[in-house]
């Protein structure tokens, strides 16, 4: 089975997914983090049923809670105890800092981070604080020690997008030493953790015992390729149960049946399906490392321990390039990126590649990379 290797470039350009029909019949998009893949055969089978006996209703949402406890248990050897349904990982979010922070008060992020931190948060009506992760992309307290005075909440990204960067367990622990000697809330967003590679530990910040006041919010939606499927699971520690009781009993209308139903077989069924998955995006780090060297040697990439997504620093490229690396590769190169810049503090220069991909277009992509920066029209 490999999931990363059954669609074809003529299969892909018939979806109808923002990803494929965004740009122009040229572009080869490695943007917004959707997998070319489809799904996990057992989770399709469910749809299809679900479809065909008229089964699309309202959700039971206890089988996915159930579903996610036993999955983290299994993968991470920690089971959450208290745990509801809502209708996506950002609303969820939002819901668990309406929880803990007061209107108009600070809420703390760690750019550069996944956009939507900083439009949903500000949305909202709080205030953004940033403490920026340091030069090898980790957390750093003495930043977080700062931002954290006077704030009322931490919403933090684990495994960090757009860097692929798996916080350690010391790092979390002191994330959390932080928040109660400053009495800061944290609200997690783990939504990447089962694309973990393997053999790097996740640690969930909710098995920590220090984190025992915190939330965090789980999804099978990017692992599982699911994302038009919404529904997302928000989890308090056992000292933020009570506060998990005052969230107000419509959030809980959101997510979709047959999102539920998707996520929920995903968890049960598709764990084969997710190692195959993990087995090509293994496999496609080491292609893009080696593209990179070939093609586009001046380019910096950290290897990420987590996600599909590679987070890349073209500041050595030609200052025409280095300006707005993502929108010059769209332009010269027919490959749509997501400029750096959109994730705040610290992504000048940078751009973020989803290599989810096909080996042949993610060869083809860099390739056409390389031959713009290299001055010459790919053929």
């Amino acid at each position: 089975m490999h999931p990363l290797r059954d669609l074809s470039l003529t299969d892909l350009r018939r979806r109808t997914s923002v990803k494929w029909q965004l740009h122009g019949p040229d572009v080869l998009p490695l943007w917004v983090a959707e997998m070319d893949a489809r799904i996990a055969p057992p989770v399709g089978a469910a749809l299809v049923r679900a479809i065909e006996e008229g089964d699309t209703g309202y959700p039971l949402l206890e089988p996915y809670a159930e579903a996610f406890a036993d999955f983290a248990a299994d993968r991470w050897g920690w089971r959450p105890a208290r745990t509801t349904v809502v209708a996506d990982v950002m609303t969820g979010a939002v819901e668990a800092l309406r929880l803990v922070a007061p209107a108009g008060a600070a809420v703390v992020i760690s750019p550069p981070v996944y956009p939507p931190f900083l439009g949903y948060v500000e949305a909202a009506g709080w205030s953004v604080r940033e403490a920026p992760l340091d030069a090898d992309g980790r957390l750093d307290p003495a930043a977080l020690d700062t931002a954290f005075a006077g704030a009322a909440a931490y919403f933090l990204c684990s495994p960090q997008n757009p860097t692929g960067v798996v916080h350690t367990a010391d790092g979390l622990r002191e994330v959390a030493r932080l928040a109660a000697r400053h009495g800061v809330r944290v609200v997690v967003d783990e939504v990447h953790a089962p694309l973990v590679r393997p053999g790097v530990t996740f640690t969930p910040y909710l098995s920590l015992p220090e984190a025992a006041d915190a939330f965090a919010i789980a999804s099978a939606s990017k692992a599982w390729h699911l994302a038009g499927m919404k529904a997302a699971l928000l989890t308090a520690g056992p000292a933020a149960a009570d506060d998990l009781d005052r969230l107000h009993w419509v959030v809980e209308h959101g997510p979709s049946h047959l999102g539920v139903l998707a996520h929920t077989v995903a968890l049960r069924e598709g764990r084969a399906w997710l190692d195959a998955a993990l087995a090509d995006l293994e496999d496609n780090r080491t292609l893009l490392v080696g593209l990179l060297a070939e093609h586009l040697p001046r380019v910096r990439m950290r290897v990420p321990d987590a996600t599909y997504l590679a987070w890349l620093d073209c500041r050595a490229l030609p200052p025409a390039v280095a300006e707005a690396p993502g929108a010059w590769f769209l332009e010269h190169a027919g490959v749509a990126l997501v400029e750096g810049t959109d994730f705040g503090t610290g992504g000048d220069g940078h751009v973020r590649l989803n290599f989810a991909t096909t080996p042949e277009i993610l060869t083809e992509a860099v390739r056409r990379m390389g031959a713009a920066v290299a001055g010459t029209t790919p053929a």
